[in-house]
């Protein structure tokens, strides 16, 4: 019996270790890895700041983040034109170029899409002004996300800033 026991148990830690490895190779591999980002981002000419202006010809830029994507650094807005046309924007990180425009149609991209226009539609403030904001109150970092949200019913920007491997998040107020 007790033998029986430290096989499941056994088997358990093996089947939650294997898992955990699964999720620290996906967040590499989806550039949610801060050491893979932060090696990254020095070639990276554009801030964030900028390249949600950059984004503008596309639509109201609603987020924006740096991120990993196929090994290479990428940076992605979600842009938004009327009220339920949305596109995730590729801008050129070192250009400033707008790389190409797809349209968001369907899943969780949608959805996000959605509750950030949500945000702001209330906002005052831009993102762009908000993430300027968050990146001069904390000297050294540099912000590599930009996401608006809804909190008791009041839109801010959670802005996530980067000074080499070191991650902080902030939030701006939008209104």
């Amino acid at each position: 019996m007790l033998t029986k026991i430290k096989f499941v148990a056994t088997a358990i830690a093996l089947a939650s270790a294997m898992s955990l490895a699964g999720s620290a190779s996906w967040a590499a591999e989806e550039g949610n890895s801060p050491a893979a980002l932060a090696k990254a981002l020095p070639e990276a000419k554009l801030s964030l700041e900028q390249g949600l202006k950059a984004s503008e010809r596309e639509g109201r830029p609603i987020s924006g983040k740096y991120e990993i994507e196929d090994g290479a650094l990428q940076l992605s807005v979600y842009t938004m034109k009327g009220s339920n046309d949305f596109e995730e924007v590729i801008v050129d990180h070192k250009s400033g170029a707008v790389k190409k425009a797809e349209k968001i149609t369907e899943g969780d991209d949608l959805k996000e899409a959605k509750e950030q226009s949500q945000a702001m539609a209330k906002a005052k403030v831009s993102l762009e002004k908000a993430v300027d904001g968050a990146a001069k109150a904390n000297s050294g970092y540099r912000a590599v996300s930009v996401t608006p949200t809804l909190k008791g019913g009041k839109p801010v920007a959670e802005v996530t800033l980067m000074k080499g491997a070191e991650v902080k998040k902030v939030t701006e107020k939008l209104d």
